[in-house]
């Protein structure tokens, strides 16, 4: 296999596959530590927090190499901080971890995460455009592949996290089943020399990166790539699409889980399917919508989400099982594809970013995108945590939960209203031809 390939695929797997722990600790919150939905949601959006950062991550990528190699180092930096977290917490003496050192740990662990996705994102962003000048095929090829072992690696994750809480298996045992799986990411990528992955340097100046120089000079590019209207108004329609919609994970998860009382395993399909959907949809993008009109792939995206969440309304209110549709069906389905379509727009903005980005900034404007996605979620989830406080929504108490999704579906359609902010790329990769 080509070693461009094969260290994005063990990346974007084990990055994916992220959904098993995670799955795992929510189910750990809600009944080993007894935490309402509040808290659960501001916990699964505060230990986003590190996320923010990746800008300065990726400056770092950039122009600080370790040992003549600007990516591979920091993916393995990033795996040993995310293996340390996970088996800290498996390996935690008592019978629970507390709420506050919980809290770090995955504090911790979401630091590595952000710091190994950077630079996965920017191998990406360097190798697909390598190989469009190589072989003249069309831009987007390498970061469907990502998105599909990313997403094929989640849905597994996810399977197996349903099937080991239902069946009871120790939470800190699956926790450091994943610490393993973070070592051996580790131990591989130290193993692989970059060199072998041929990705273009345009930073062939050791001493200015040894003096900083390297660091300034990326921060400039960065500057003025952002300052290009045509990525300014991408970045600022992509956030602000997420943090107007007051996001309700952390409450429906309780709905389904403590109101319905659904089995766990029930939940790890339904989440098995949005991962399968996100598959899917990187297969059909990279065949079908890759040539298509920018704006509208992401004009009817968002139109999708908002009409997936005007469907969680119905199905709260009871109108899907008037019709002998049982709860633990359309949560197996629909809920999978509801938080699916959360997370649609991200391939086909990736594509559009990296076509507009100049030359050696890839790594510091791919990671400001994500940057700039995990700031406007982590907004998105208090704003759901306010709201569903103000109409006294809570682990006792849903009948007023309809309503705050009727309010949510109408946040989420704002956005349509800016989607002439959009570029179609046209002018860019005209320029760069």
């Amino acid at each position: 296999m080509d070693p461009v390939k094969w260290m994005v695929g063990i990346g974007f797997w084990v990055q994916g596959f992220r959904c098993f722990p995670w799955l795992v600790v929510n189910f750990f919150l809600k009944d080993a530590l007894g935490v309402p939905p509040s808290s659960l949601q501001l916990l699964q959006n505060s230990a986003n927090l590190p996320m923010v950062a990746k800008p300065l991550y990726g400056l770092l990528s950039d122009s600080v190499p370790i040992h003549g190699q600007r990516r591979l180092p920091y993916v393995a930096i990033g795996a040993l901080l995310q293996a340390i977290a996970w088996l800290a917490i498996g390996l935690w003496p008592g019978s629970a971890i507390s709420f506050s050192a919980l809290t770090l740990l995955l504090l911790l662990s979401n630091l590595g995460a952000s710091i190994a996705e950077v630079a996965n994102d920017a191998i990406v962003a360097e190798a697909g455009k390598h190989q469009k000048q190589k072989s003249s095929t069309s831009s987007g090829q390498l970061q469907s592949f990502a998105w599909m072992f990313g997403s094929s690696a989640g849905a597994l994750g996810n399977l197996l996290g349903g099937i080991a809480i239902s069946r009871s298996f120790s939470p800190k045992l699956m926790f450091l089943f994943y610490g393993i799986i973070l070592i051996f990411q580790f131990c591989t990528t130290v193993c692989v020399s970059e060199k072998s992955l041929n990705l273009p340097n345009p930073n062939n100046k050791p001493k200015s990166s040894s003096s900083g120089g390297g660091f300034g000079k990326q921060l400039s590019e960065l500057t003025i790539a952002l300052k290009r209207p045509d990525i300014f108004r991408l970045l600022l329609w992509f956030s602000v699409s997420y943090a107007v919609t007051p996001l309700l994970l952390g409450t429906m998860f309780f709905y389904q889980t403590q109101y319905l009382n659904l089995d766990s395993s029930i939940i790890g399909f339904s989440k098995v399917i949005g991962q399968a959907t996100l598959l899917i949809w990187s297969i059909v993008y990279e065949k079908y919508f890759k040539r298509a009109s920018p704006r509208k792939v992401l004009w009817t995206l968002q139109l999708v989400m908002a009409m997936l969440m005007l469907s969680d309304a119905l199905f709260v209110k009871g109108i899907y099982r008037g019709f002998g549709i049982p709860d633990w069906l359309y949560v197996l389905i629909f809920s999978g594809l509801a938080e699916a379509g959360l997370f649609l727009k991200v391939l086909p903005c990736s594509v559009l970013v990296a076509k507009l980005c100049p030359p050696g900034c890839e790594g510091s404007v791919m990671a400001f995108v994500m940057s700039a996605l995990a700031l406007a979620t982590i907004v998105s989830g208090y704003f759901g945590v306010v709201l569903a406080s103000f109409l006294g929504v809570s682990e006792n108490d849903f009948s007023n939960l309809p309503l705050c999704i009727l309010i949510e579906a109408g946040c989420t359609m704002l956005p349509l209203l800016g989607s002439s902010w959009i570029s179609e790329g046209i002018v860019a990769e005209k320029k760069k031809e």
